[in-house]
Protein backbone atom coordinates (compact mmCIF):
# COMPACT_ATOMS: atom_id res chain seq x y z
CA UNK A 1 0.00 0.00 0.00
CA UNK A 2 2.74 2.47 0.89
CA UNK A 3 4.50 1.79 -2.43
CA UNK A 4 1.34 2.79 -4.30
CA UNK A 5 1.16 6.04 -2.30
CA UNK A 6 4.84 6.74 -2.97
CA UNK A 7 4.36 6.10 -6.69
CA UNK A 8 1.31 8.35 -6.95
CA UNK A 9 2.97 11.16 -5.00
CA UNK A 10 6.04 10.98 -7.30
CA UNK A 11 3.76 10.93 -10.34
CA UNK A 12 1.83 14.00 -9.17
CA UNK A 13 5.03 15.78 -8.14
CA UNK A 14 6.53 15.17 -11.60
CA UNK A 15 3.30 16.33 -13.23
CA UNK A 16 3.26 19.52 -11.15
CA UNK A 17 6.89 20.23 -11.92
CA UNK A 18 6.35 19.86 -15.67
CA UNK A 19 3.40 22.21 -15.47
CA UNK A 20 5.41 24.73 -13.43
CA UNK A 21 8.39 24.67 -15.82
CA UNK A 22 6.35 26.05 -18.70
CA UNK A 23 7.57 29.46 -17.51
CA UNK A 24 10.60 30.96 -19.23
CA UNK A 25 14.13 30.16 -18.04
CA UNK A 26 15.56 33.11 -16.12
CA UNK A 27 19.12 33.96 -14.99
CA UNK A 28 20.79 30.95 -13.27
CA UNK A 29 18.14 28.55 -14.64
CA UNK A 30 19.69 28.98 -18.11
CA UNK A 31 22.09 26.01 -18.48
CA UNK A 32 23.07 26.33 -22.15
CA UNK A 33 26.74 26.58 -23.17
CA UNK A 34 26.22 29.28 -25.77
CA UNK A 35 23.28 31.61 -26.33
CA UNK A 36 22.36 34.31 -28.83
CA UNK A 37 21.82 37.50 -26.83
CA UNK A 38 19.45 40.37 -27.61
CA UNK A 39 19.97 43.58 -25.65
CA UNK A 40 17.17 45.41 -23.80
CA UNK A 41 16.87 47.96 -26.63
CA UNK A 42 16.43 45.19 -29.26
CA UNK A 43 19.96 45.20 -30.73
CA UNK A 44 21.79 41.90 -31.08
CA UNK A 45 24.91 41.34 -29.00
CA UNK A 46 25.76 38.09 -30.81
CA UNK A 47 26.51 34.55 -29.67
CA UNK A 48 28.32 34.23 -26.32
CA UNK A 49 28.57 31.89 -23.37
CA UNK A 50 25.69 31.94 -20.95
CA UNK A 51 28.01 33.13 -18.14
CA UNK A 52 29.08 36.21 -20.14
CA UNK A 53 25.45 36.92 -21.08
CA UNK A 54 24.44 36.67 -17.43
CA UNK A 55 27.24 39.07 -16.45
CA UNK A 56 26.07 41.54 -19.13
CA UNK A 57 22.52 41.35 -17.77
CA UNK A 58 23.68 41.85 -14.17
CA UNK A 59 25.84 44.82 -15.27
CA UNK A 60 22.68 46.53 -16.51
CA UNK A 61 20.79 45.44 -13.36
CA UNK A 62 18.36 43.39 -15.47
CA UNK A 63 17.51 39.70 -16.00
CA UNK A 64 18.58 37.26 -18.69
CA UNK A 65 15.49 35.47 -20.06
CA UNK A 66 15.51 32.54 -22.52
CA UNK A 67 12.74 33.59 -24.93
CA UNK A 68 13.40 30.83 -27.46
CA UNK A 69 15.13 27.89 -25.75
CA UNK A 70 14.52 25.47 -28.64
CA UNK A 71 16.41 27.54 -31.23
CA UNK A 72 19.97 26.70 -32.24
CA UNK A 73 21.66 28.45 -30.40
CA UNK A 74 18.99 29.35 -27.82
CA UNK A 75 17.90 33.00 -27.90
CA UNK A 76 18.04 35.03 -24.68
CA UNK A 77 17.02 38.60 -24.06
CA UNK A 78 18.16 41.06 -21.43
CA UNK A 79 15.03 42.53 -19.82
CA UNK A 80 13.30 43.31 -16.54
CA UNK A 81 11.49 39.99 -16.01
CA UNK A 82 9.21 41.25 -13.23
CA UNK A 83 7.99 44.11 -15.43
CA UNK A 84 7.55 41.70 -18.37
CA UNK A 85 5.35 39.34 -16.29
CA UNK A 86 3.31 42.26 -14.92
CA UNK A 87 2.64 43.67 -18.41
CA UNK A 88 1.78 40.21 -19.75
CA UNK A 89 -0.74 39.63 -16.92
CA UNK A 90 -2.17 43.12 -17.51
CA UNK A 91 -2.66 42.42 -21.24
CA UNK A 92 -4.37 39.09 -20.50
CA UNK A 93 -6.68 40.75 -17.99
CA UNK A 94 -7.53 43.53 -20.47
CA UNK A 95 -8.22 41.00 -23.25
CA UNK A 96 -10.48 39.02 -20.93
CA UNK A 97 -12.35 42.19 -19.91
CA UNK A 98 -12.95 43.24 -23.52
CA UNK A 99 -14.21 39.78 -24.47
CA UNK A 100 -17.97 39.62 -24.88
CA UNK A 101 -19.66 36.37 -23.91
CA UNK A 102 -22.55 35.46 -26.19
CA UNK A 103 -25.06 33.10 -24.67
CA UNK A 104 -27.39 30.84 -26.60
CA UNK A 105 -30.94 31.01 -25.30
CA UNK A 106 -33.47 28.36 -26.28
CA UNK A 107 -37.10 28.80 -27.25
CA UNK A 108 -39.17 25.62 -27.64
CA UNK A 109 -42.20 25.61 -29.88
CA UNK A 110 -44.88 23.00 -30.36
CA UNK A 111 -46.18 21.81 -33.70
CA UNK A 112 -49.73 22.91 -32.94
CA UNK A 113 -48.80 26.19 -31.20
CA UNK A 114 -51.60 28.75 -30.94
CA UNK A 115 -51.38 32.45 -31.81
CA UNK A 116 -50.97 33.85 -28.29
CA UNK A 117 -48.35 31.26 -27.27
CA UNK A 118 -46.52 31.93 -30.53
CA UNK A 119 -46.43 35.68 -29.84
CA UNK A 120 -45.31 35.17 -26.25
CA UNK A 121 -42.43 32.92 -27.34
CA UNK A 122 -41.61 35.37 -30.14
CA UNK A 123 -41.48 38.27 -27.68
CA UNK A 124 -39.13 36.28 -25.45
CA UNK A 125 -36.88 35.59 -28.43
CA UNK A 126 -36.93 39.28 -29.42
CA UNK A 127 -35.88 40.25 -25.90
CA UNK A 128 -32.99 37.76 -26.01
CA UNK A 129 -31.89 39.07 -29.40
CA UNK A 130 -32.03 42.70 -28.22
CA UNK A 131 -29.71 41.74 -25.34
CA UNK A 132 -27.21 40.42 -27.89
CA UNK A 133 -27.77 36.70 -27.31
CA UNK A 134 -28.25 34.05 -29.97
CA UNK A 135 -31.51 32.09 -29.95
CA UNK A 136 -31.94 28.38 -30.62
CA UNK A 137 -35.49 27.61 -31.74
CA UNK A 138 -36.55 23.98 -31.44
CA UNK A 139 -39.64 21.91 -32.17
CA UNK A 140 -39.93 18.37 -30.77
CA UNK A 141 -41.87 15.93 -32.94
CA UNK A 142 -43.84 13.19 -31.18
CA UNK A 143 -45.46 10.11 -32.65
CA UNK A 144 -47.35 10.78 -35.88
CA UNK A 145 -46.04 14.34 -36.03
CA UNK A 146 -42.83 12.92 -37.51
CA UNK A 147 -44.74 12.27 -40.73
CA UNK A 148 -45.38 16.02 -41.21
CA UNK A 149 -42.07 17.94 -41.08
CA UNK A 150 -43.51 20.54 -43.49
CA UNK A 151 -45.74 21.86 -40.68
CA UNK A 152 -42.63 22.35 -38.56
CA UNK A 153 -40.89 24.17 -41.41
CA UNK A 154 -43.89 26.50 -41.79
CA UNK A 155 -43.87 27.25 -38.04
CA UNK A 156 -40.13 27.96 -38.13
CA UNK A 157 -40.53 30.24 -41.15
CA UNK A 158 -43.34 32.15 -39.37
CA UNK A 159 -41.16 32.48 -36.26
CA UNK A 160 -38.17 33.76 -38.27
CA UNK A 161 -40.47 36.27 -39.98
CA UNK A 162 -41.89 37.38 -36.61
CA UNK A 163 -38.37 38.06 -35.27
CA UNK A 164 -36.86 39.31 -38.56
CA UNK A 165 -36.66 42.92 -37.32
CA UNK A 166 -34.11 41.91 -34.66
CA UNK A 167 -32.31 38.91 -36.15
CA UNK A 168 -30.86 37.08 -39.09
CA UNK A 169 -31.21 33.34 -39.57
CA UNK A 170 -27.78 31.94 -38.76
CA UNK A 171 -28.67 28.30 -39.40
CA UNK A 172 -31.87 27.42 -41.26
CA UNK A 173 -34.41 24.96 -39.85
CA UNK A 174 -33.20 21.38 -40.11
CA UNK A 175 -34.34 18.04 -38.72
CA UNK A 176 -31.98 16.38 -36.25
CA UNK A 177 -33.53 13.16 -35.04
CA UNK A 178 -36.93 13.98 -33.50
CA UNK A 179 -36.12 17.70 -33.22
CA UNK A 180 -36.14 20.50 -35.74
CA UNK A 181 -33.61 23.21 -34.92
CA UNK A 182 -33.00 26.75 -36.16
CA UNK A 183 -30.48 29.31 -34.91
CA UNK A 184 -31.07 33.06 -34.91
CA UNK A 185 -28.31 35.65 -34.45
CA UNK A 186 -28.89 39.28 -33.48
CA UNK A 187 -28.50 41.88 -36.21
CA UNK A 188 -25.21 43.72 -35.91
CA UNK A 189 -26.81 47.18 -35.95
CA UNK A 190 -29.13 46.48 -32.97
Amino acid sequence: MWMFCAFTSIFFLRRCLTIATKELFVNEAIKFKEVRVIDSDGSQLGVMSSDKALEAAYAKDLDLVAISPNANPPVCKIMDYGKYRFEKAKKEKEAKKNQKVIEIKEVRLGLGIDVHDFETKGNHARKFLQNGNKVKVSIRFRGRELGHPEIGLDTMARFAEYCSEYCTVEKAAKMEGRNMLMFLAPKSGK
